[in-house]
């Protein structure tokens, strides 16, 4: 079993973690001040080719595999989760779809200018009534003279503001008494198709969250992503990938709130000592790193277990929901470092657990994820 990066790796995890330095940290308190889009940087980052960095070449992608994805998503992340689940999203939900089942011409059409960072990648999934519940979809489609007429909504669209188009799921028919769901590509700029960005969120301010809505939008029906009834299942596998970068936004946040406390232990003095020196804040800030290395190494391991072509379902959800959970302690555990100068916006691990509890949520709940490997382990 070997723990090391590839050369290629180690090369992309150097860059980045530059990148992230000196570009992304430095502006994420004001930009989660002001929830303005970091559109600046994800051109900086289509000029160095990392938006598609995991789809093919001939598409404009980067060719690299899914730890190297993982990598930049944690890295990004460690500097603003704000922009790392931009990035996530673009790839893991917005691109990944349509390189899994997507033909060559929707691939060179739809994926290509996601690979060049020309368009953001997005996923239309959830609904206001098909959370966890991803089945009661209700958004229709229906098929008639080569033409597919959309109607419904969905909401906590991540991305869709900045694409120009998306892969959603829709009702196309029914089958033996069951809905039929298939997933169908749609430009965001179609007629009848609305976006609104006018959510309050707790956290991840200046990323975009967006609800669609769909008044008798028209595609033509070739359109239509992968076979005709297999747009739930072809979802369901795409969140197997986005919950490796969810995992891997996890570790970064987590990492960098360690980093603050880690730093903030060694320079506040009580008592005449550092608060490093106190064996109870030490105890505290040993499980942190200890429980962020668990952590990434879960994460590590989902990623080479689908670039080996493994199955790789009960790890994602295992990455997912244990990189979760132990990043909403450790952002807590490094607020109550801080004290009340945790509380405080200008020492940023306020904003870590802000940003740290949609993790918990997005792309499949802790609740969720305990189900997907209950069943994965045979309950």
């Amino acid at each position: 079993m070997n723990f090391d990066l590839t050369p290629e790796q180690e090369m992309i995890k150097k860059m980045m973690k530059e990148f992230v330095d000196e570009e992304v940290a430095p502006g994420a308190l004001e930009r989660d001040r002001s929830k303005k889009f970091p559109i600046e940087i994800f051109k900086k980052l289509g000029e160095m080719g990392i938006m598609g960095l995991p789809f093919p070449e001939e598409y404009g992608g980067g060719g690299a595999d899914t730890v190297s994805f993982a990598i930049v998503t944690e890295e990004l992340s460690r500097g603003c989760g704000s922009t790392g689940i931009t990035y996530s999203a673009h790839i893991s939900l917005g691109g990944a779809p349509i390189n899994m089942f997507g033909t060559e011409e929707q691939k060179q059409k739809y994926l290509a200018p996601i690979c060049t960072g020309e368009s953001f990648g997005a996923f239309g999934l959830t609904e206001p009534n098909a959370g966890s519940d991803a089945g009661g979809t209700r958004t229709t489609a229906k098929l008639e003279n080569g033409e597919w007429t959309i109607n419904g909504s969905k909401c906590f669209i991540t991305n869709a503001s900045y694409a120009k188009h998306l892969a959603l799921t829709a009702v196309t028919g029914e089958v033996n008494g069951e809905k039929e769901i298939s997933a169908i590509l749609v430009p965001t700029d179609a007629t009848g198709f609305s976006i609104i960005d006018n959510y309050e969120k707790m956290g991840l301010h200046s990323s975009n969250t967006t609800e669609l809505v769909m008044e008798d939008v028209m595609v033509p029906e070739e359109n239509l992503l992968g076979k005709r009834g297999e747009g739930f299942k072809q979802f369901l596998i795409t969140l197997d990938g986005g919950r490796i970068g969810i995992g891997a936004m996890a570790v970064g946040i987590a990492q960098a709130a360690y980093e603050k406390a880690l730093q903030y232990s060694k320079e506040r003095k009580q008592f005449g000592k550092p608060l490093s020196s106190f064996q109870a804040i030490q105890f505290k800030l040993a499980d942190m790193a200890m429980k962020i290395e668990l952590a990434r190494n879960m994460v590590y391991k989902a990623a080479w277990l689908k670039d080996k072509g493994k199955s790789f379902t009960k790890e994602a959800s295992m990455c997912k929901l244990y990189a979760s959970e132990i990043c909403m302690e450790v952002t807590d555990q490094a607020v109550q470092i801080h004290g009340g100068y945790g509380y405080m916006k200008d020492y940023h691990v306020e904003r870590y657990m802000r940003d740290a509890k949609l993790l918990e949520i997005g792309e499949g709940t802790s609740e969720i994820q305990r189900i997907v490997i209950a069943r994965e382990i045979g309950c």
